[in-house]
């Protein structure tokens, strides 16, 4: 019974949540705007690395929120205006998106640039300043610090390869 009410509401979201003008997945049922999230699909088990509308979710989101080397989580209005500053996990997350790509080339030179990002102690924030690097926000943010250590993880050599 849970199996096949999965399955249905499965079906529905990519039917309800894919956007033909955007060629992605979208943030709201027969929408269009995107959010960094959607790039959890395939860690959630939702949509499989291989599946073509992961990969188009994920081109899209690095063309529409990526600026430079940082995301937004979203780029429109919400109750405090506007976004400006990237929403560091989200950052994260893209890393491990092109990692289940493939991408390992460009995921490690953004893992890279995110480390760099760190002060003095190591820490991050909730937010970085796209033009500056500066860290905004919440001081120290744990899921900041959670999502380097998970590409970390998924950039580093397996066990077998690291022996």
């Amino acid at each position: 019974r849970w199996r096949s009410a999965a399955d249905r509401l499965h079906e529905t979201i990519l039917k309800r949540a894919w956007s033909e003008r955007r060629q992605a997945l979208a943030s709201t049922f027969d929408g269009h705007d995107l959010d960094a999230s959607l790039l959890l699909v395939e860690p959630l088990g939702f949509l499989k690395a291989d599946d073509p509308r992961f990969r188009m979710t994920v081109e899209a989101i690095g063309k529409e929120l990526k600026r430079g080397d940082f995301l937004f989580r979203y780029v429109v209005a919400d109750d405090f205006g506007r976004p400006e500053t990237a929403f560091t996990i989200c950052t994260f997350w893209y890393i491990d998106a092109l990692v289940a790509l493939g991408r390992r080339e460009e995921a490690r030179a953004l893992f890279e640039t995110m480390l760099a990002r760190r002060n003095k102690h190591g820490l991050l924030s909730e937010d970085i300043a796209m033009a500056t690097g500066e860290l905004w926000g919440n001081y120290p943010q744990t899921y900041s610090l959670v999502g380097l250590i998970n590409s970390a993880i998924k950039l580093s050599a397996s066990w077998d390869v690291a022996s």
